[in-house]
C-alpha cells in the first residue's frame, strides 16, 4: 500500500496531468457532452484516485429526469480481501441520515403532532433552561443563561447553538460521552445517551449562529417520543419501507455483511485500513459497530448504512415533490419548506443558506434569483450528494475514507458531471 518509489510518484503526477487534460477536453466540448451525457471524465477521475491509492474505491450515481445515466463502481470494497466494489455495496452514510430524520419531522408536522415554533422543552423537559458558553478573545470564558428556549425550528436548521462538543470545554463533553457524532457503541438508547447534554453550556445563543452538532439526534429522540416507535421502526414504517429502500439500516443484517464496505484512512501519501472498533480510542475513525455491537442507539444524526441506489430513491421522492411511484411520503408544500432558506437572518459565508436538512445553493440573478438551484449534504466517511431541481438531476457519490485529508475527489467528479450535463457553474 505504501507509495515510496520515485517511479510511483511520477505515475501519480502523470495521472494528475491526465485528469487535468480530461477536464480541459470536457470544458472545450461541453455542448456535445451535454447532448450525449458522456461521463468518461468522471469515471476516469474516480479510477485515478483508486490507482494512486488515495481511495480504495467508490460508487457514482447520476440520475436526470428519473433516468439513470450513470451508475459506476470502481476499486475495491475491501483491498485486503481483494473484493471488488459493486454498485450495491453498503456504505456508512453518517450525516446523510439527517435528511431522513428531517423528513420524519415534516411527516409529524403534517399530522399536527409537532410545530416548528414549539420549544423543545415540550418534548424534552430538561431543555426548559439552558446555558451558553461565552469565549472571550483572550480564550477565557464564562457561562450565561440562554436568552430564550430552543425551538424545533432551531434544531431543524442547526441554529440551536448545540455543537458536537469541540472547543474549550471539550473535556467535559468527552466525560459525558457526548463528544462527536458516533453513538453505535452505546449500550443505551439515544434518549439515555443524550440526557446529560443540558448539564453542559451550549456553543451559541439559540437562533444566532449555524452550529453543527447534536440537533438532529435530539430530533430523533423527539420523533421516538411522539410516535411511540424507535427511530428505526419509524423510518421503516414511514420512509424506507414505502420507498422500497431495503438496503438502508442502522445496523447491518448478518446476511448483508459481505456487502459492507471497509473504511480506510488517508495518510500524507496513500491510505491505510482503519482500525477495528476494539483497538482505538476515537470511535469516529474506525470500522464502527455497524455489524457487531449493542445495536441500541438509533442516531438520527449519523447512524445509517445504505447504498447509492437506495439513497437515490429517497432523493427521487424529494425531487418528485414528496411522492415516488405513487407512494406519497410528504406533501409538495413540505418539500418546498425543506429546500428553502429557513435561516436568512444568519450569515453563512460558506453557503447560500440552509433549509430543513440541506445546505442550499440559490440563484443570484434573472428568473432564477432566489430559487434553490441545488440542495444536498454529505457524510463523515467522505460521501456526498446533491439534487438540482431545476434540471431534474441527482448525484450520489459514496466512498469510505476517514480522515480524508481534504481530498478533492468529490469536487473534481462533481465538476465534470455538471459539465457533461450542460450545467453552468
Amino acid at each position: 500500500m505504501k507509495i515510496k518509489t520515485i517511479q510511483n510518484i511520477k505515475n501519480i503526477r502523470n495521472i494528475r496531468i491526465k485528469i487535468v487534460a480530461l477536464i480541459i477536453l470536457v470544458l472545450s466540448s461541453s455542448i456535445a457532452l451535454a447532448e450525449i451525457y458522456d461521463f468518461t471524465a468522471a469515471k476516469s477521475i474516480l479510477d485515478a484516485y483508486v490507482e494512486t491509492n488515495k481511495i480504495a474505491g467508490g460508487v457514482i450515481l447520476v440520475i436526470k429526469d428519473g433516468e439513470e445515466l450513470l451508475h459506476a463502481a470502481a476499486g475495491k470494497q475491501d483491498i485486503e480481501a481483494n473484493k471488488d466494489m459493486k454498485i450495491d455495496s453498503l456504505f456508512r452514510i453518517a450525516s446523510q441520515t439527517k435528511a431522513l430524520t428531517s423528513v420524519s419531522v415534516m411527516i409529524l408536522q403534517e399530522r399536527g403532532l409537532i410545530n416548528f415554533t414549539d420549544p423543545i422543552s415540550k418534548y424534552i423537559p430538561s431543555f426548559k433552561k439552558t446555558n451558553v458558553l461565552v469565549v472571550n478573545p483572550d480564550k477565557s470564558h464564562s457561562i450565561v443563561p440562554a436568552i430564550r428556549e430552543i425551538t424545533v425550528h432551531d434544531l431543524m436548521t442547526h441554529s440551536a447553538g448545540i455543537s458536537y462538543g469541540w472547543g474549550v470545554n471539550e473535556g467535559e463533553w468527552r466525560k459525558l460521552g457526548l463528544h462527536g457524532w458516533y453513538f453505535a457503541d452505546k449500550d443505551q438508547t439515544m434518549k439515555q445517551a443524550l440526557a446529560p447534554i443540558t448539564t453542559l453550556p451550549q456553543q451559541a445563543q439559540p437562533g444566532s449562529e449555524f452550529v453543527y452538532g447534536h440537533s438532529t439526534d435530539l430530533l430523533g429522540v423527539i420523533i421516538e417520543s411522539l410516535s411511540g416507535k424507535s427511530l428505526k421502526d419509524f423510518f421503516e414504517t414511514e420512509i424506507t419501507g414505502p420507498l422500497d429502500m431495503m438496503d438502508t439500516h442502522f445496523y447491518v443484517p448478518q446476511s448483508k455483511l459481505n456487502r459492507l464496505t471497509t473504511v480506510y484512512s488517508a495518510t500524507d501519501s496513500d491510505i491505510n485500513r482503519a482500525s477495528d472498533t476494539n483497538i482505538v480510542d476515537d470511535l469516529m475513525v474506525n470500522q464502527g459497530h455497524y455489524a457487531n455491537g449493542p445495536m441500541k442507539a438509533y442516531s438520527g444524526g449519523a447512524g445509517l448504512v445504505s447504498t447509492s441506489g437506495d439513497y437515490a430513491k429517497f432523493l427521487l421522492m424529494l425531487l418528485n415533490q414528496g411522492t415516488l411511484n405513487g407512494t406519497k411520503i410528504l406533501s409538495p408544500s413540505s418539500v418546498v419548506k425543506m429546500i428553502s432558506n429557513q435561516i436568512p437572518y444568519i450569515d453563512m459565508d460558506w453557503n447560500d443558506g440552509f433549509g430543513y436538512g440541506f445546505a442550499l445553493e440559490l440563484g443570484k440573478e434573472g428568473d432564477l434569483k432566489g430559487k434553490t438551484l441545488q440542495y444536498g449534504w454529505g457524510g463523515a466517511y467522505h460521501s456526498n450528494y446533491y439534487v438540482r431541481p431545476e434540471e431534474g438531476v441527482i448525484v450520489v457519490y459514496l466512498t469510505q475514507l476517514r480522515p480524508s485529508k481534504d481530498l478533492n475527489d468529490w469536487d473534481e467528479i462533481s465538476a465534470v458531471i455538471k459539465i457533461a450535463l450542460g450545467i453552468k457553474p
